[in-house]
Parts: structure tokens; C-alpha cells; sequence
């Protein structure tokens, strides 16, 4: 009371006037609470040098640190240059002093559990079996609605998801309701009525977190088993590409460490309001302490999307590559008129498949979209002093939302519409959950082009035919919206194959002359040529690899390959069989 009484007045001479004014404890109360800030300084010098505006106050950095150590919750700094009018006073010294506010603070730690997950990854080159299973332990948060979220990649192939709140030695079994690979989150629910019955839990969602604000990130990192709370400064707000799925999204980067176990944990703000979601950290030999976080409005977007769709869909985009205009020679090329402050971005190319194909073209001039003029580095306005790529608008948006944007096209300036589309990869990054498509043909065995699949023959496989696979992977296009990349990924030994035994990880082109689309496709046609009595099926692979099967004895011969190879179908249950 003694301390809060003086923060009081100390607030009170530093909105009135601009008097330096200096507590000091005595010294039998230092004894008597040893841990408490002896000095509370507040100099005018100071105020004017941090906020150049009157009726604002400063708090010290160390007073706050103390503080926050005081509590023994952790050894987070402090919270400073925080700006409140006279009016907003009372609020802001109840919601400054967060850290001290004991209530507040178990509130937040009971909000956090940690989330147990059994994983069952399957076998991308061998896509009929599974691997070993494997646990991991990670964090979560619970929100309103009876529901918890944490990280995708926690919760990933799972065969069983346990939560055990703080302070328990319970765990329930819980379940996901959504997940989302390309911004890595997930949301899961306990059906178990004991689990909710104490109350107050949920975290509070706050703003999107601005540079040099202090954060805390709680979870159960590695190193421990009680919950662990370690802190941080805002570095950079900008878009980062979330590894989980390889998407390009807003993320904040934090000096706090997000080590194992983080994941999925809340990044809170000094009145212990949710700013977001860490979930990955940057490794290497020449960095430290540099860790990621979903901010709160990407996790706010998640939770509209389920909300909005029943079920997760994901972030649009526009559908178009983008080159950068700061060559002043390729704007004049492109009839930009410098004089105007003409500014914007160059269509390259347009996704066939995607809705922006009707109204775009290559060569056009993205010069405003929704009237939020595009630079030439591919930047539009953020926040003051801030910019931010011209994807972070439209990850903002939903699927089926239009934008207008003015094009410039052989020098004539239009404004068109076009609707937003989730991209659909040619090369997947995920399955979505469920385990990868397969076909046996013989000795043969098919799947589809993925970037798992990629990883994992990079990482077990011999690498001599991935350069192909790899570029075609970053760089394809789907030409219809079921279209894949039919890899042949080994050759079974049986009499039947014989003589194809080295083929593997190579592009199926043609069956029979005709071109292959699609995983789908391919079976149909082996369907089609056999059920019709021809003699042979005719393979060809890129780049010019040919193998022939025979179509007679093609399905008893399939059979007792998989027999031979404890395969249990021909092919996975999607493509029927």
C-alpha cells in the first residue's frame, strides 16, 4: 500500500508539473522488504528527453524490474515510456503495475497449459506405412468458447492430444477442432466438464504489439516441468515466412528466447493481455535470442476463418508474381510518369487457376489496391513509421473478398476488381492432416510431388534426380485445379518389373501418349487400358525414361507385390479400389 500510494503521488506531481520529485525508503523498511524498489525517480529531464508531450508519465525502468521480481513470477523488465492522459490515470497505474497484481497474474499462468501429443508421421517415400511413433510436450492457452490454442506442428498427425493445466497432476484427453499449417495454429477442446469448472480462465486479447514493447513469453519450455515465463522487447513487426507450411505472413520478432516446448505458448503484454503466439525461433552460429511470434490479429483471422467457414480455409492471395519497380529506366519502360509520383509493382505472371487470371495480365501495373497506394519496393503504409508488404493486406482478407485495384496497362490507367483465392500449390506443403496418396502398379510405386516428400528423400535417399523435382517444386504452376506431379517413387522387386530396379524419384509425363494430370487421372487410365484389353502400358518420365508393364496379368501381379511388401491396398482409399 505504502509503495502504491507513492506511485500515486509521484503520478500525481508528473501530470501537474513538471517537478522532479524523489522517493527514498528508509532504511529499517528496506530490511523489512528487502526486494522492493528503494527509489522511485521520475525527473522532468527525463519526461521531456521520452515524451516531449505534458500530462504524461514515465515509469523507471528498474522500479518496474524490481517489482516484477518482487511478485517472483519472473525477471521481466520493466514497462516504460507508457503514455496515458490525466483522465486515464487510475486505469493505467492498476494496469502498469500487471506484473504486482497477484490475482491478475495467477489469471494468466491458469490460463497456460501444457500439451502432451502422441505424433504418427507417415512415410512420404513409402506412403502405405506409418513411422515410429513419437511424443512431444509443448504449450497452449485457453480462450472463450471452451477452447485452447496452440501450435500446428504441436499437434500434427497426432493419434492422442493430453493438457494439464498448472498446478494439476491430471491429464485430459483432448482433441482438434481446426488446425492451420500456414500460420501454425490449432485449436482443441476437452470434453471433460471437470476440466473447466474453475473460473476466470481465458486470456484476453490484446492490440497488435508495436516496437520496444515489453513482452512475456509463458509456456513449458525444455529444461524444467513447472511453468516458465521469460522476457523480451519488441524488435521488428514485418511479414516472416512461417516454416510450418512455408507461408508468408505478419509475424513479431522478439529478443526473448522460444526454446522446445515454447510452442504454442501466449506472448503477453505488461497488463497481461494476449499479443501472441510463439512458434518458431531463428538457430545458427552468430545468433542469439532471436524468437517469432504469431502475432494477435494472424490468430484472430484464424479464429474468424473457422468461425466464418466451419472449418479452417486459410489466407488469399491475389494470385499474381510480383516483380519491385525501383529501376527508373524499367518504369519508363512502362509509361510511369515520375513527375505524378506514380508508384507501384509489376504483374510477372498470373496463377491460371486463380479468379485475378479474368482481370490481370502479365506486364500490368499494380499502382493502389482499395485506394492504399503500392511503392515500387512492394511496400504499402502500416502504421506511422512502419511499412509492410502488400501480401499483408490481403492475408488480412478472407476468400471470396474483392478488392479494386488500379492497373496501369499500355499506358492507360483502369480499375478492375478481383476476388481473392487460397492458393492451391502444384507441389503441396502439407496433406492437410490425412496421409499422402498413393498407387502400386505393378512393381511400381506412385505418389504425388510434396514438399515432405522432398525433405525426406533429401534426407535418406540418394539426391542425383531431386534438381528436377526441386525446381519444379518452387517453381510450377497448376493449370487446373486438380492437377499434380506424379512422382514414381521405387521399383518393387517382382518378375513383372524386372529390369527397373534403379528407377526411382522420377516424373511420370505420358501413360500410353497420353499426358498424365494427375494422381487421380493415372489411375482411371491404368483402369481403362486394362478393363479395354489392350497389351501394354506404355510409361514415359522425364526426361527420357521409358517403362512397359503388361496389362494382362497387371492386377494379379500388383497383388502379390503388396502381399510380398505387407502392403495392405494397392492404393490409398481416396483412389478407390
Amino acid at each position: 500500500k505504502f509503495e502504491h500510494f507513492q506511485m500515486r503521488l509521484a503520478a500525481m506531481f508528473s501530470a501537474v508539473g513538471s517537478l522532479s520529485l524523489c522517493f527514498t525508503f528508509s532504511e529499517s523498511f528496506m530490511r523489512a522488504m528487502p526486494k522492493i524498489s528503494h527509489r522511485i525517480c521520475m525527473s522532468s529531464s527525463a519526461k521531456q528527453k521520452i515524451i516531449p508531450k505534458p500530462n504524461k508519465i514515465t515509469y523507471c525502468q528498474d522500479v518496474l524490474e524490481r517489482r516484477w521480481k518482487f511478485t517472483q513470477s519472473s525477471q521481466v523488465n520493466g514497462q516504460k515510456s507508457k503514455k496515458r492522459d490525466k483522465g486515464e490515470l487510475s486505469s493505467f497505474l492498476d494496469s502498469a503495475w500487471f506484473m504486482g497484481d497477484r490475482k491478475l497474474m495467477d489469471s494468466v499462468l491458469d490460463s497456460v497449459v501444457r500439451v502432451y501429443c502422441t505424433h504418427n508421421l507417415p512415410s512420404y517415400s513409402m506412403p502405405w506405412q506409418r513411422m515410429r511413433q513419437d511424443q512431444s510436450t509443448s504449450s497452449g492457452f485457453l480462450i472463450e468458447g471452451r477452447r485452447i490454442v496452440t501450435n500446428a506442428h504441436s499437434v500434427e498427425y497426432s493419434t492422442m492430444i493430453q493438457v494439464r493445466k498448472r498446478g494439476s497432476d491430471r491429464k485430459y484427453i483432448a482433441r482438434a477442432l481446426a488446425i492451420g499449417e500456414e500460420c501454425d495454429l490449432a485449436i482443441l477442446t476437452v470434453e471433460d466438464d471437470h476440466f473447466w469448472e474453475s473460473e476466470g480462465y481465458g486470456l484476453c486479447m490484446g492490440s497488435l504489439a508495436k516496437l520496444t514493447d515489453e513482452v512475456s513469453v509463458i509456456g513449458y519450455p525444455i529444461g524444467g516441468e513447472c511453468i516458465s515465463i521469460t522476457a523480451g522487447v519488441v524488435s521488428r513487426v514485418e511479414m516472416t515466412v512461417y516454416a510450418q507450411a512455408d507461408m508468408e505472413l505478419l509475424s513479431i520478432q522478439i529478443d526473448a528466447a522460444i526454446n522446445p516446448g515454447n510452442s504454442g505458448g501466449p506472448v503477453v503484454n505488461d497488463a497481461g493481455e494476449l499479443v501472441g503466439v510463439a512458434f518458431q525461433s531463428l538457430e545458427g552460429e552468430d545468433v542469439e535470442n532471436i524468437g517469432y511470434v504469431v502475432p494477435v490479429n494472424v490468430l484472430q483471422h484464424f479464429l474468424e476463418d473457422v468461425r466464418r467457414f466451419g472449418r479452417y480455409t486459410g489466407f488469399p492471395r491475389l494470385g499474381v508474381n510480383l516483380q519491385f519497380l525501383e529501376s527508373p529506366t524499367l518504369r519508363a519502360s512502362l509509361s510511369m510518369e515520375e513527375e505524378a509520383d506514380m508508384t507501384g509493382v509489376l504483374v510477372t505472371d498470373v496463377a491460371p487457376t486463380s479468379p485475378a487470371a479474368k482481370v490481370l495480365k502479365p506486364r500490368d501495373v499494380i499502382l493502389s489496391v482499395d485506394g492504399i497506394k503500392v511503392a515500387n519496393d512492394g511496400s504499402v503504409a502500416f502504421r506511422q513509421g512502419e511499412r509492410v508488404a502488400l501480401r499483408y493486406y490481403f492475408s488480412q482478407l478472407f476468400e471470396g473478398d474483392e478488392v479494386k485495384i488500379l492497373v496501369l496497362r499500355n499506358g492507360a490507367i483502369s480499375l478492375v476488381t478481383a476476388s481473392l483465392s487460397i492458393n492451391e500449390h502444384l507441389c503441396p506443403y502439407h496433406f492437410q492432416g490425412a496421409p499422402p496418396p498413393y498407387a502400386v502398379i505393378g512393381g511400381l510405386v506412385f505418389t504425388i510431388l510434396s514438399d515432405p516428400f522432398i525433405r525426406e528423400v533429401m534426407e535418406t535417399q540418394r539426391k542425383s534426380s531431386m534438381a528436377y523435382l526441386l525446381n519444379l517444386s518452387q517453381h510450377g504452376q497448376k493449370k487446373a485445379s486438380d492437377e499434380n506431379v506424379v512422382v514414381m517413387t521405387q521399383v518393387l522387386a517382382h518378375p513383372t518389373s524386372l529390369g527397373y530396379e534403379t528407377h526411382e524419384n522420377i516424373h511420370l509425363l505420358r501413360l500410353n501418349g497420353r499426358p498424365v494430370h494427375s494422381l487421380k487421372n493415372l489411375c482411371e487410365m491404368v483402369d481403362e487400358i486394362v478393363d479395354g484389353g489392350e497389351d501394354f502400358l506404355k510409361l514415359e518420365f522425364y526426361p527420357d525414361r521409358v517403362v512397359v508393364l503388361g496389362a494382362k496379368n497387371l492386377w494379379k501381379s500388383t497383388e502379390e507385390v503388396c502381399e510380398d511388401n505387407a502392403i495392405p491396398l494397392p492404393r490409398s482409399k481416396k483412389l478407390g479400389w
